[in-house]
């Protein structure tokens, strides 16, 4: 028997996990759901036109085309794609949400979630999205539907606000001033911004000209200011907290950072190695290295105090969640784990509904490492959310997500983002190779919303 299924069982039985300041999710979330474990065959279907609800085939949920070929009136042809699941893709309304185009820009449409139709908001194009002047990678607020975060442009070490209502984006920091040691240099950038759930902490990392080189971890609190840690010499230092030299040795480059919802810890993810949490007040930094005993591998999701990840161990549905203040204390969330155990499958977490309550249910999809769109086992290339609080082992199934990875092109996965409220998400998809290619005969996606509730 495999040693990690060993691990795995014993902790579901033995190991109990503290979650979130909320208690259990309700009894049902998702009433309409189908929640059996058989094989559901994907029905041929063409892509739908945008704005025309329609239903899912195999499951039977609502679901809206958000992008097609001529949203770009630029008759550039490029892909569309989610924001993915660190930040909030969506308002706090649940009334507006972005999208990324191919070309390196962000653009907001508004919904109706009543009628599920999809349409310009002030100063768009009729059909088309509102630019959105921050860079990639920025987030709505937690708590104002009119607010963003992200970095500027023109300035891409300052994290700045964007309000609908004005349509201009107002610096809330440079972070060439947080006294980081070396000075941040001028020809570097910041990476995604994400945001405590009251909005009262930001996160970024930084300090580098390419994606997954950075060395700082940047923290700003709006009443407190600056604190900032240095992963290449361990100096953690700033105008709040404990000052000194972080717990681990450990030197590395950061891919990504992202805040809990508390707003206590930082996950730090790290290429080929896994990620770190960083208890931001003290010096304290844990290691969660993909192999050994944590088994912190995979696409993750970060909740209010929690960390959920695909384990990579066992079976492709494994998905553990863990305490950020404790990462060896992980559990089962799927269980029992199908047989015979199987893989050829990813997936990609959004956990945004949980920035407030690590009981809220996590949700993804699954695609083919391989590019493969055929359906042969249970959860192939599906659209579900999983149970988290410990009650019972719910897989909600809602869609297959018709999307053909590509592994040269990070795009062409489906990417998720969950709206606060846990009744929308929205995906990438190419529905099944079918929306055409792009001016360089790339494939192209569109982003497409499913109804949960």
């Amino acid at each position: 028997m495999n040693k990690w299924r060993i691990v795995l069982q014993a902790c579901w039985s033995i190991v109990p996990l503290t979650c979130g300041e909320v208690h259990a999710q309700a009894a049902q979330p998702f009433p309409n759901a189908v929640t059996d474990r058989q094989v559901h065959s994907k029905a041929p279907m063409f892509p739908p036109p945008v704005d025309t609800a329609f239903t899912d085939p195999d499951f039977g949920s609502a679901m809206v085309r958000v992008t097609d070929e001529n949203t770009d009136s630029s008759g550039s042809r490029r892909y569309f794609r989610s924001p993915g699941g660190m930040g909030s893709g969506w308002s706090a309304d649940g009334q507006k949400f972005y999208v990324i185009e191919g070309g390196g820009a962000e653009f907001a449409f508004a919904f109706d979630a009543a009628t599920m139709s999809v349409r310009s908001l002030p100063g768009a194009k009729p059909g088309e999205g509102a630019w959105i002047p921050l860079r990639v990678g920025s987030t709505f607020s937690f708590v104002d539907p009119d607010l963003m975060y992200g970095t500027l442009p023109t300035a891409p070490l300052t994290i700045a606000t964007y309000r609908f209502s004005t349509g201009v984006p107002s610096p809330l920091v440079d972070t060439t001033k947080c006294a980081t040691e070396p000075p941040l240099a001028s020809h570097v950038f910041a990476d995604d911004v994400t945001v405590s759930s009251n909005d009262q902490r930001l996160v970024v990392a930084e300090g580098a000209k390419e994606f997954g080189a950075h060395m700082f971890v940047t923290v700003y609190d709006k009443r407190l200011g600056c604190r900032w840690y240095n992963t290449q010499t361990g100096q953690i230092r700033g105008k709040w907290g404990v000052s000194g030299q972080a717990s681990t040795a450990d030197k590395f480059l950061i891919r990504h950072s992202s805040i809990s919802g508390s707003g206590r810890y930082v996950k730090i993810a790290v290429d080929h190695f896994g990620f770190y949490v960083w208890d931001v007040a003290t010096l304290h930094v844990t290691a969660c290295p993909t192999h050994g005993g944590p088994i912190c591998g995979g696409y993750a999701a970060v909740g209010y105090n929690a960390h959920i990840n695909a384990a990579g161990e066992v079976d492709e549905m494994n998905t553990l969640k863990r305490p950020l203040g404790n990462l060896a204390q992980f559990r089962q969330l799927v269980h029992p784990l199908p047989l015979p155990h199987l893989w050829g499958m990813e997936k990609h977490f959004t956990w945004s509904n949980g920035h407030w309550n690590d009981n809220a249910p996590v949700c993804g999809t699954t695609y083919s490492y391989d590019g493969d769109p055929s359906v042969t086992q249970p959860y192939d290339g599906e659209i579900f959310c999983i149970e988290t609080d410990g009650l019972q082992s719910n897989i909600w199934r809602f869609g297959h997500n018709r999307a053909v990875w590509n592994s040269s092109l990070f795009y062409t996965a489906p990417l998720v983002n969950i709206s606060l409220d846990g009744r929308f998400l929205m995906f990438t998809s190419s529905w099944d190779n079918q929306v055409g290619t792009t001016d360089t005969g790339e494939p192209r996606t569109d982003v497409w919303i499913v109804k949960l509730d």
